[in-house]
């Protein structure tokens, strides 16, 4: 007789003070109106600041100047600056900031079925 075996999930979630910390400091960084937009803008490489205003709808220059330097401050955007006539600056995601696409992945797919289940009363 062959013995089952289960496998335990390695990111299960419990109900730990660490794990509700770490899902707080996860939060706290994209909280916000704009940051998920501007972290999907640069998912698909670095950009200019004027790229980044021109990707995004509706957001004024101060607020994405703000959001911006959220952004660096947490580890996910690093700006680079370059001295030419006028000084430019390239934005693009660190490996942290990278590592969202995951994310934002899981948040499309729960989204396109909750829309699904909504408009179908199913819930």
């Amino acid at each position: 007789m062959k013995k089952k075996i289960t496998r335990r999930k390695t990111n299960s979630l419990k109900n730990s003070d660490k794990d509700v910390l770490a899902v707080k400091d996860s939060i706290n960084v994209i909280t916000g109106k704009w940051k998920i937009h501007i972290i999907a803008s640069l998912l698909f490489g670095g950009r200019r600041y004027s790229e980044i205003e021109d990707s995004i709808p509706n957001i004024t220059p101060r607020m994405l100047s703000k959001e911006l330097r959220d952004l660096e401050a947490n580890g996910i955007v690093k700006r680079k600056v370059y001295d030419n006539l006028s000084v430019t600056f390239d934005y693009e995601l660190t490996k942290s900031g990278e590592s969202f696409r995951n994310v934002l992945q899981a948040m499309l797919d729960w989204g396109l079925q909750h829309r699904k289940n909504v408009i179908s009363n199913d819930f």
